[in-house]
């Protein structure tokens, strides 16, 4: 994951050189693979690399095209095939990603955005326009800020440069703060006014101080996929599974894919491994690291992550994830923490060892399982299926179904037609659930600017238009999207991470599909563990669903309740109006007790407080915080969609990274 930085004066000032070399140092250990830079009289364009791919060392960025516009390019193109046959006599078999990129813009120009498959951002500045063109992949894997005032604009694939050197101090947003205590900030935000992300599946263009915001590429409600036989759908989900794990090994270094011992881990790592055996594969060797906890009952993954590591062959690197870690609020390092999720205390063991193991077997490449609960299928509810024959207005259907998911679920079948029913009508009608009500140790006045970021952007499904399974999927998505734009891109060592279930077409597939393909009674994950038998061990197949609920988070704030009280007293988040500093000792006291206390948002809460103390010693913040933010975010003419939580079940999916 290499990175990029850019500024453009439009008053056609050149950028200072000591400013550049301060950016320079900022950006080096992210791309250690050398740098390059582009310089006119008012434009400024530096770029790091980091190589992945044996094509990749035989660019040079930043890259003019024939027509001179500049493009930097970080990403990786999974469809590089299909446009080198399409552009036969403009590019070779072994191409960079970036020459490829260059040549679809000069053939159609923005128009080629919605045909780049992978994870990608990039940056094209137009010397004859006068113009520039920022834009990100639709799933939003690769990050892209920009800060656009009167006088200049400058972009950068991390923060900190954009916040280090400003030259001024900067308002706290609100929304991103509460976005963060609840399903993670809307893509659009970071956590400062004035400093912008640029959507997932968006180009932005600024013309002169103009900007406006598009988007380029959305899912298909009308895309459908129907075939006679289960057996079909197998097929073809063994297919786009292949094809998306297959895009994501393709490294001239060893790839490291986390075995958790779950569904979606494993079923990588089987994938990845019969793909390689078979010599498909660019990759050198799979390596695995699992992570374990003897002291959990609930969370007992050793037995499952071993049947994959016996059916591969050799044991992966284990790290004990158990080991009790004290609360920090003082920063330990001199490394810059940009967001709440950058971390600013002392580094915990279990990454010491992830470190260490990253850097002992030279990976440069992680595959992570991310998505593989909301995207299979490993919510076992009927209400998206219900509400499709609902809305369908197929009734006999309807009927059986409720029946037998009645039957499953233990569950009156009113009770689950309520509950399908109820999707439909608005939030302010039915209410919030308990589960996803703001904590109690919000401010009041914080709580209600910012109820809907809180909650988790809710909107209604509409009961006219695309299904509502389609639009829950897109819910799902976009709640995805968030949680990506709230990771952190390592330097320590550096690597880049990758989703095989976030792949678009795998994403496409399980959008067009029947609903009641991916989850039955009974089935979760229905199509998934049908398609995988033979490749994925039958214990892993037939295993119960993982448990949530972990003792450690609330065993060590138990621990350290005195500390955390003490520290109640002097909250830097309860000067700025966002936590209530008594509140939140009750719920520390209520903790140590042993009484039950949302555990994640506590978390939060302590990781916000100890960044904002951690920034605080930089002077970066102005005293106050800005509450005049969108309900929304507008690009253009069009909407972002904003995602709906309907039960329990997605609630915990949201959280169960943070324990």
């Amino acid at each position: 994951m290499s990175v990029q930085f850019g500024r453009w004066s439009f008053k056609g000032e050149p950028v200072a050189r000591g400013y550049i070399e301060k950016v320079n140092a900022v950006l080096a250990p992210y791309g250690p693979d050398g740098s390059h830079c582009f310089f006119d009289a008012a434009v400024s364009i530096l770029y790091h690399a980091f190589h992945t791919t044996k094509e990749s060392r035989n660019q040079t960025q930043p890259h003019t095209s024939k027509s001179g516009a500049v493009i930097t390019w970080d990403g990786r193109l999974d469809n590089r095939a299909e446009f080198i046959g399409l552009m036969r006599t403009e590019l070779a078999t072994d191409s960079a990603d970036v020459s490829i990129v260059a040549a679809a813009y000069e053939r159609w120009g923005t128009d080629c955005f919605a045909r780049l498959i992978g994870d990608w951002s990039l940056s094209i500045w137009n010397p004859s326009e006068r113009s520039l063109i920022l834009a990100k992949d639709p799933i939003g894997a690769r990050h892209l800020y920009y800060s656009l005032d009167q006088d200049q604009i400058t972009w950068s694939t991390i923060l900190d440069p954009l916040v280090l050197f400003n030259g001024r101090t900067l308002a706290l947003a609100e929304e991103y703060i509460a976005g963060w205590l609840s399903f993670f900030p809307a893509t659009h935000l970071t956590p400062y006014v004035g400093i912008d992300s640029v959507p997932p599946s968006c180009c932005v263009r600024i013309e002169q101080g103009r900007q406006s915001v598009s988007r380029y590429w959305d899912f298909n409600p009308d895309a459908r996929i129907r075939y006679r036989t289960d057996a079909e759908y197998e097929d073809h989900f063994r297919i786009v599974f292949s094809q998306a794990v297959q895009r994501r090994l393709r490294s001239d270094a060893p790839i490291l894919a986390e075995l958790s011992g779950g569904m979606d881990s494993s079923s990588i790592v089987c994938m990845a491994d019969t793909i390689i055996a078979r010599g498909a594969a660019a990759t050198p060797r799979l390596d695995t690291l699992s992570y374990y906890n003897d002291s959990e009952p609930n969370w007992n993954e050793r037995p499952y992550f071993t049947k994959v590591e016996e059916k591969r062959g050799r044991a992966g690197c284990h790290i004990d994830a158990g080991t009790p870690q004290s609360f920090s609020f003082q920063s330990e390092s001199d490394q810059f923490a940009a967001t709440p999720g950058s971390g600013c205390g002392r580094p915990t063991e279990a990454s010491m060892k992830f470190a260490a193991c990253i850097a002992a077997q030279a990976n440069r490449v992680v595959l992570s399982g991310i998505g593989g609960d909301e995207v299979m299928g490993g919510v076992p509810t009927p209400t998206s299926e219900l509400m499709d024959l609902l809305a369908t207005a197929r009734f006999r259907e309807l009927a059986r179904q409720l029946k037998r998911w009645a039957l499953n679920k233990r569950r009156p079948w009113l009770h689950l037609f309520l509950e399908a029913a109820r999707g439909f009508l608005p939030i302010g009608l039915v209410g919030v659930p308990q589960q996803i009500r703001p904590v109690d140790w919000l401010h009041g006045g914080f709580a209600k600017r910012h109820r809907a970021a809180l909650i988790g952007y809710p909107h209604r499904i509409t009961f006219f238009g695309p299904l509502p399974s389609f639009q829950e999927n897109l819910s799902t998505m976009d709640v995805l999207r968030r949680q990506l734009a709230c990771s952190v891109l390592p330097s320590k060592p550096p690597y880049e991470k990758r989703y095989p279930y976030l792949d678009r077409d795998l994403v496409e597939f399980i959008c067009a599909i029947p609903r009641e393909q991916v989850v039955r009674p009974g089935q979760r994950r229905s199509l998934m563990r049908r398609a995988l038998v033979g490749i994925v061990p039958d214990e892993l197949l037939n295993r119960k669903r993982k448990a949530f609920i972990a003792r450690t988070p609330a065993t060590a704030i138990a621990a350290e309740a005195a500390t955390l009280i003490q520290m109640s007293e002097e909250m830097r988040s309860a000067s700025l109006g966002i936590i209530d500093a008594k509140a939140f000792c009750k719920a520390v006291k209520r903790t140590r007790s042993g009484q039950e206390v949302r555990i994640v948002a506590v978390l939060r809460t302590l990781g916000i407080e100890s960044w904002l103390r951690a920034i605080q010693v930089r002077k970066i913040l102005t005293t106050g915080t800005s509450n005049i933010t969108p309900d929304s975010a507008v690009l253009g003419k069009q909407r972002v969609p904003r995602s709906d939580i309907h039960t329990a079940e997605k609630v915990q999916l949201a959280n169960k990274q943070a324990v």
